[in-house]
């Protein structure tokens, strides 16, 4: 189900939608992401996670072009708290192509060591796997 797409004037986006059969959210971003629009963005996402609290993000940075959100600090002091607030508990995370690797590989994931499980993968098809593994061993919505 569409949530809302926010564009940016130069054509990138970032579109949250629910997938019902699946039960979590995703987060598709696309083109150059800014710093604001990527804040913008994640907030969105915190947004429609208060209204509606799923404890599954597939965060979706394959289409992304130039480089990503660099405020990891903003993450991990604004963003972070209030995921963990809202109950989020496992993120998949799909790097951008023709990367090894992105800013979440780097420090991200000792930050939220303990608090949430996150993953980082090169494919979609992956991450999904991963979401519905974690589903299987018995936290679904």
């Amino acid at each position: 189900m569409h949530i809302s797409t926010l564009y940016d004037t130069d054509g990138s986006s970032c579109t949250l939608t629910f997938e019902e059969p699946d039960g979590w959210l995703r987060a598709t971003w696309r083109g150059y992401i800014d710093p604001a629009e990527a804040v913008r963005g994640a907030e969105n996402y915190l947004s429609h996670a208060a209204l509606q609290p799923c404890p599954y993000l597939l965060n979706d940075n394959s289409a992304l072009r130039g480089p990503w959100f660099d405020s990891v600090d903003w993450l991990e002091r604004v963003w972070l708290p209030h995921a963990l607030r809202l109950e989020i508990r496992f993120i998949a995370h799909v790097a951008q192509a023709n990367t090894h690797a992105d800013l979440l590989t780097r420090s991200f994931q000792q930050a939220v060591q303990g608090q949430l499980e996150l993953q980082v993968f090169s494919a979609v098809a992956e991450a999904e796997h991963w979401l519905r593994s974690c589903q299987l061993r018995g936290y679904r919505t």
